[in-house]
């Protein structure tokens, strides 16, 4: 017989196929979860996700789970809701919509560069641990209007969260933290934020006028509020494009020859400076494919949910109050019943279906997904025009690790440059 923890035990020892056991096989759109005394549903039909995400903040709300982060991302546009949320998106849209960040392609391609040299000159690399730090640099771009960041300041920012980001993901579902360790968590948790703010304090300084900074300004929100919406944009660009980023450079080395047809896409999408030119990434397709099936694959957030605020009909069930919904992209990207073949990786699927949903949905999905995209695909195409992989292993990589988000598993590429390869090959 269930009772209310029955489920528990098996989601935290693997959440990622607890989540798609239960979710592929689920006969109803609303499938309950044993995970505390308080009901808590998986959703499973793509149909309810966007009518879920449109309810009226009074019927739905974010709720407690993500309240949970607060310890990183403070009260930021991630965790706040009503008007105040709203003003703060409206701020950052301009500059995080792919519109916007089109024009600082010269600069996100330099960023890509730099680091592309210094792999190729050490022959290879580990693609989280390389792309994460880059990530990082690009979303500065986006939000300060260049990179403002020193080598220093990205590595206090990636440990303060890799401090942190595993216990928060365990308290998700605990009703109680352990008392012996709630001390010592409470102090590292205070130390990372203090770590973070120190960051944030110093590069608020070298911000561009017409950056996404000066609109949060003018918004004249408090010395707190505007500096965990920088730690939320930060902390953002930092895991979820980095580590799919990380799969896309992993399937460039071990799909057959997918990174020369993306090389040819890059000289197509060039000039004859070497330039990539933003309209022309529209005739680029095949990069595109790649972004979009490793989102597909390796959604970073790999669930969110919503906790219901008063009766609320969905799923053919009567939703009480303090219920939690939770929608996992993992799943839903991996239900057979919504994808041919949906372990595979392929390039010739269509992306615009109800269960495909890396950003989320509705008006809370990610603000910054235009400009993640956008990185994605440079990194892709920058990466292919002047260089090879000649291999990553392990082939196949295990699976990513389900923390906050999903964090790839270590993983070795090897590189080299292109026209050497080439060279190799000829004189062969």
């Amino acid at each position: 017989m269930k009772h209310w923890f029955s489920d528990l035990h098996a989601f935290r020892r693997d959440p990622l196929q607890f989540l798609s056991d239960r979710g592929n096989a689920a006969r109803e759109a609303l499938e309950p979860l044993a995970l505390g005394p308080r009901p808590v549903f998986l959703l499973t039909d793509p149909d309810l996700i966007r009518p879920l995400l449109k309810a009226d903040e009074e019927d739905a709300d974010k709720g407690r789970l993500i309240r949970k982060l607060r310890p990183i991302v403070g009260m930021s546009s991630l965790v706040i809701s009503g008007e105040e949320h709203r003003r703060r998106r409206a701020a950052l849209h301009e500059h995080l919509a792919k519109g916007g960040a089109e024009k600082l392609i010269p600069q996100l391609s330099a960023e890509i560069r730099a680091v592309a040299a210094q792999l190729v000159s050490e022959g290879s690399f580990n693609p989280h641990q390389v792309m994460a730090p880059l990530a990082l640099r690009m979303i500065c771009v986006a939000v300060f209007g260049r990179q403002v960041l020193s080598a220093g300041d990205e590595q206090a920012l990636v440990a303060a969260v890799h401090s942190v980001e595993d216990e928060l993901a365990q308290d998700m579902f605990r009703l109680v933290p352990s008392p012996w360790t709630w001390l010592a968590r409470r102090a590292r948790r205070a130390f990372a934020r203090r770590a973070m703010s120190v960051v944030v304090q110093r590069l608020r300084a070298s911000a561009a006028e017409t950056s996404a900074l000066a609109s949060l300004e003018r918004l004249q929100l408090g010395a707190d509020d505007l500096r965990d919406e920088i730690l939320t944009l930060l902390l953002a660009g930092h895991h979820t494009t980095g580590s799919t980023a990380a799969w896309v450079l992993y399937h460039l080395a071990t799909e057959p020859g997918l990174m020369d047809a993306v090389a040819a896409e890059a000289a197509a999408a060039s000039d004859r400076n070497g330039e990539i030119r933003a309209e022309r990434l529209k005739h680029a397709p095949i990069s595109l494919a790649l972004v979009r099936e490793a989102l597909r694959l390796y959604p970073a957030a790999w669930w969110f949910s919503r906790e219901i605020k008063r009766p609320t009909p969905l799923g053919g069930r009567i939703l009480t109050r303090g219920t939690s919904v939770l929608i996992s992209p993992w799943q839903l990207h991996r239900d057979p019943r919504h994808w041919n073949d949906p372990e595979q990786f392929r390039l010739d699927r269509t992306y615009t279906g109800r269960a495909y949903v890396p950003f989320g949905a509705g008006p809370r999905a990610c603000i910054g997904m235009g400009v993640a995209m956008l990185e994605l695909q440079l990194l892709a195409l920058e990466l292919a025009a002047a260089y090879r992989f000649e291999s990553a292993t392990p082939n196949p990589a295990p699976r990513p690790k389900a923390s906050v988000t999903l964090i790839p598993p270590g993983i070795t590429i090897d590189i080299r440059l292109r026209h050497t390869h080439q060279a190799q090959a000829s004189a062969a």
